[in-house]
């Protein structure tokens, strides 16, 4: 019996305000926090309140229907200080006992790539989280935008996780379909699901598209066409960013009735039901192995990485950040431990690129700057500043820890004269 298994994004960065050389040293206040609480109450209005509310009936009514989230910590720390209630929708879904939160970093960031130590804490802390909130530890993993190779699967495996999402990219599967569980080359104990690019693309990128030649895309149509590759699947992996469903496909589009006609249309045909990442892992034996030495990712225009580290800004931007990692790893001071943890946020350097730039980028997730160049120099103005600061921890926990001398030499005696 063949399945789908939906997976999506969910992530909300912490947003710059325009930082300059005038407020280095002066003002440590890097983020705004006015557009960080509109574009957060925003979203919830328009996408995770009314989605969540359709899933929610979904499951509710369709006894083999599951879904699964990837959250990223700073998400949820976005949801608790400025909408309480979409965290408290994402719990109502987890009592259902079919959904499923999977693992990843805690700000969406980088990590992997440039310090392990970092990567494993932050994935520990997300991890974390996810349980105190929903009640179960993770034993999923879907990186940062799917960014993925041989190493990323090994590190997992090392943390106990069992099954971990990436692209289905044709470079790497080749011949092969993306529609069945697979094993990396690297962790043999491990489960791989991968994308199905074209039907993800479909709902998240064509759905709103009047030009292309399927439009409208109904639930019927789309769940005839998972149906039609039946006999050659397992499970088809849809992963995209939830954003779709209301943000970059708005309400009046139908986006909303499209998910809740879904689950109806796919299971219309008794052959297929749906599953989250651990169940099919559980579920389906592998059919092969994957060898993916190079990283790879979801990005639209080449399932590489230079959407974050394709132009010299932002390699130097990422580059020095990273080289303060060990200093901040021995740092006690929590304003600095918070603020680096955001620092690393993915999204400043996607600010960066010229490559996303020079395609304006998604309408959901615009770049708040003017351009790629003023994304870099207010970072690298914030990233002074929080050195300087570094620096004034590091100080003072010499002198604190610096021995402390004699203020005053012994005094001499002084001889009794005899009258």
């Amino acid at each position: 019996m063949p399945a789908l298994c939906l997976n999506f994004k969910i992530h909300e960065p912490y947003l710059f305000r325009r930082y300059t050389v005038f407020d280095m040293g002066q003002n440590s206040i890097y983020e705004d926090d006015d557009r960080n609480g509109d574009a957060m109450i925003r979203a919830a209005r328009q996408c995770y309140l009314p989605a969540n509310d359709v899933l929610l009936r979904c499951l509710r009514q369709y006894k083999d229907f599951a879904v699964s989230f990837s959250i990223s910590g700073v998400a949820l720390d976005m949801f608790e200080q400025y909408a309480p209630e979409v965290i408290e929708s994402f719990q109502a879904l987890a009592e259902t006992g079919r959904v499923e939160f999977t693992a990843e970093t805690y700000t969406h960031s980088l990590a992997f790539l440039y310090s392990r130590e970092e990567f494993v804490r932050q994935v520990k802390e997300q991890c974390a989280r996810v349980k105190a909130l929903f009640g179960k530890k993770p034993i999923s993993f879907k990186n940062t935008d799917c960014i993925y190779n041989n190493d990323l699967a090994a590190a997992l495996q090392q943390l106990g996780f069992k099954t971990v999402l990436a692209e289905g990219a044709e470079h790497v599967l080749g011949w092969r379909s993306a529609n069945y569980v697979y094993t990396p080359a690297s962790a043999p104990k491990m489960a791989l699901l991968l994308r199905n690019i074209d039907l993800s693309h479909d709902v998240g990128i064509r759905f709103g598209d009047h030009s292309w030649d399927q439009w409208p895309l109904t639930a019927d149509k789309f769940a005839s066409w998972c149906h039609a590759q039946a006999d050659n699947a397992d499970v088809i992996s849809i992963l995209h960013d939830y954003h779709i469903f209301g943000l970059r496909h708005r309400a009046e589009t139908g986006i909303h009735d499209f998910l809740a006609a879904l689950p109806g249309a796919i299971l219309a045909d008794k052959r297929f039901h749906f599953v989250t990442p651990s169940e099919a892992t559980k579920k389906y034996k592998p059919v092969g192995k994957v060898d993916v030495p190079q990283f790879m990712s979801w990005d639209e225009q080449g399932s590489d990485l230079t959407a974050w580290l394709g132009s010299d800004m932002q390699k130097d931007a990422i580059h020095a950040l990273y080289a303060l990692a060990e200093r901040v790893r021995v740092c006690a001071d929590k304003g600095l431990l918070r603020d680096y943890e955001r620092l690393q946020t993915a999204d400043h350097f996607h600010n960066m690129s010229t490559k996303w730039f020079s395609s304006d980028g998604p309408e959901d997730r615009p770049n708040p700057f003017g351009n790629p160049y003023d994304a870099y120099i207010t970072f690298m103005n914030v990233l002074a500043d929080f050195e300087l600061r570094l620096h004034a921890v590091e100080e003072a926990a010499l002198k604190k820890s610096a021995p402390r001398k004699s203020s005053s030499k012994k005094a001499k005696a002084t001889p009794k004269v005899s009258v």
